[in-house]
């Protein structure tokens, strides 16, 4: 009788497993790439936002994320969509402007003194930028942020001779920061980001340019430890999805989409933030050096930055929005 007793809850419960529903699949189902690596504050806070979207859908609509770059770079990413491999990325304001060129107006060099002044104009441009967006069947999600980037190289640079003499890197697609380069008399080399570190390492380019958090979880801190500490420029990216595939979604569910990422990517935003003002004292307790630049060299910077946007427009960026921009900042520091 045991051995009957012990048989039959046994059977009773491979019963229960076999016929026991399993979880149904997401009718929506968003496969998404990244440059960002895993662990770092952007996928996390992206894990937390896409559990809230399953949670909150009834588990209708899910994403899968692929971080690090496995995916390939930006335009990689982009060619994945048109075919329907992806439906979203994480993007770069470089990779991505090469489909939607006026959102690389935000990293003019030498363009913001604040964070406050950048959350000014970014706001003041998102209508503009969500149309652009559409019209090259994007819809954008959120805005991500890598912060004030600075140049770092492997030799001391803080003056203009110094930064002229240098290899510098320029990402490619970034015809911005080419055209001020070269108004500095200097050719750039240009790299993708998956390829900065090894050519740092093999001395293909000695002055490369990220955030101070980016440089740690990219390890670029390790061969650049010559850090200029005055921002280069404002680096920034997009969260953005197959059009096609979001609107069919249901609205409700669009909506679900568009109020976690109001409430979870200014999170993201204001960890970003903490993450570089504390990785400077972590790089510089890792034998890293900050430099200062002398005013010279910072007024000839902002001059060549001047010469090179009147050569970039319309091309680079639209007139329109490039005025538009400048009316935004000189609106906000007038109020100040």
């Amino acid at each position: 009788m045991k051995r009957l007793s012990t048989l039959t809850i046994s059977l009773t419960l491979l019963i229960l497993f076999c016929v026991a529903p399993l979880q149904a699949a997401p009718k929506y189902l968003f496969k998404v790439a990244t440059l960002a690596p895993a662990g770092s504050v952007w996928i996390e806070q992206f894990d937390k936002f896409a559990a809230s979207i399953t949670k909150e859908t009834g588990g209708e609509v899910a994403f899968r994320i692929y971080p690090g770059g496995v995916m390939g770079d930006d335009q990689a990413m982009i060619r994945k969509m048109r075919v329907g491999q992806l439906q979203g990325g994480g993007f770069t304001m470089t990779g991505v402007s090469m489909q939607v060129p006026d959102f690389r107006v935000l990293g003019i060099p030498f363009l913001f003194e604040s964070y406050d002044e950048v959350d000014y104009v970014r706001n003041g441009l998102m209508p503009d930028f969500m149309q652009k967006f559409r019209e090259n069947n994007l819809e954008i999600v959120a805005m991500t942020e890598v912060g004030f980037i600075y140049a770092m190289s492997t030799k001391p640079i803080d003056n203009y001779i110094k930064f002229k003499d240098t290899k510098n890197w320029s990402p490619t697609g970034d015809p911005i920061s080419e055209a001020f380069m070269k108004t500095l008399g200097i050719t750039p080399t240009s790299l993708t980001i998956p390829d900065v570190l090894s050519s740092l390492q093999s001395g293909l380019v000695e002055t490369v340019y990220n955030s101070l958090y980016g440089s740690i979880v990219m390890q670029w801190f390790t061969k650049a430890q010559y850090i200029v500490d005055f921002p280069y420029g404002y680096a920034y990216g997009v969260f953005a999805l197959d059009a096609k595939k979001f609107n069919k979604l249901p609205p409700a569910h669009q909506e679900i989409i568009h109020k976690a990422a109001s409430t979870y990517f200014p999170i993201l935003l204001a960890e970003t933030r903490k993450s570089n003002e504390e990785s400077q004292q972590v790089l510089k307790e890792r034998g890293n050096t900050f430099l200062t630049l002398d005013k010279e060299t910072i007024g000839i910077l902002r001059e060549k930055r001047d010469l090179a946007m009147k050569q970039m427009i319309p091309d680079a960026v639209s007139e329109q929005i490039y005025n538009k921009t400048i009316e935004l900042l000189d609106e906000y520091r007038g109020s100040k």
